[in-house]
């Protein structure tokens, strides 16, 4: 069978999932699709590893672009996007996924491949000993878009909307849970959206990437995740409603960890 074919129902697959469980737990689905993703390119596409990196990272932003897209409206009709916090942490965002972006870009496939494994285990972390606590400090300008910056360039180079990074740290700084859900979201899309371009425009010229690739954007592992993920999304917010997701974010956490693992001992 064709690649091309293998790859896109393997992503129409792993769209299910990945929309399931951004449903139910509110988190991005790259922490899942980067590493599926990286594993069927060099299995099915025979890519190196030092292409393959930054093509998943970069992939994966480009899934958030749409479904980040529905998210923001949605919060947008709740009232929880905050024009203030929505603006400086975004421009921090928009800045930070630039960097990012041409970081993973410049970097090995390998360094980035433990980068990321570490990176996700510093996420699996948060889900299971993170507590949602405030600080004595307001979320002034200076503050939002050096958070934004820094959440901003971790997502770009983990290939995640940035939801798990970001909310914790809004809290932190006295800022409502709803309106750092709300602008987690925001953050997600502005995210994909510069990252996604970044990556675009650092892979143009590069050799040896595989037909159909726009830049490191590999759009029919793009089209197979969102053509099922935005069916799922809904389902599995109507399932966490009903279900203990403290104990699936643990579970879910684990395996973040075992896959990590997996990764730094080597995907190839």
């Amino acid at each position: 069978m064709d690649p091309f074919l293998i790859i896109f129902m393997c992503c129409l697959a792993l769209g299910l999932l990945v929309g399931l469980l951004a449903g139910m737990l509110g988190i991005g689905g790259g922490l899942i699709i980067v590493p599926c993703l990286s594993y069927l390119m060099v299995h099915f596409l025979g890519i190196s590893t030092d292409i393959v990196m930054p093509m998943a990272v970069a992939t994966s932003l480009s899934t958030i672009i749409f479904t980040g897209l529905s998210s923001v409206m949605a919060h947008k009709k709740l009232g929880n996007l905050d024009r203030h916090i929505v603006v400086y942490s975004g421009i921090g965002i928009a800045f930070g996924a630039v960097a990012g972006a041409f970081v993973a870009s410049a970097i090995s496939g390998h360094l980035l491949k433990n980068i990321f494994a570490v990176l996700v285990m510093l996420v699996a972390a948060q889900m299971i000993f993170g507590k949602r606590e405030a600080s004595r400090h307001e979320a002034s300008k200076p503050t939002l878009i050096a958070v934004g910056s820094g959440v901003g360039g971790i997502s770009a180079l983990m290939g995640i909307g940035g939801g798990a990074l970001l909310v914790p740290a809004l809290v932190w700084f006295r800022v409502g849970v709803r309106q750092a859900i709300g602008c987690a979201a925001f953050s997600g899309l502005v995210v994909a959206l510069f990252g996604t371009a970044s990556f675009i425009f650092t892979g143009a010229e590069v050799p040896g990437l595989p037909e159909k690739a726009i830049g490191y954007v590999y759009w029919p592992a793009t089209l197979g995740i969102v053509c099922t993920s935005v069916f799922t999304a809904n389902l599995g917010a109507r399932l966490g409603q009903r279900m203990n997701t403290q104990l699936l974010k643990k579970i879910l956490a684990g395996l973040l960890v075992l896959v990590s693992i997996r990764m730094i001992v080597g995907i190839e």
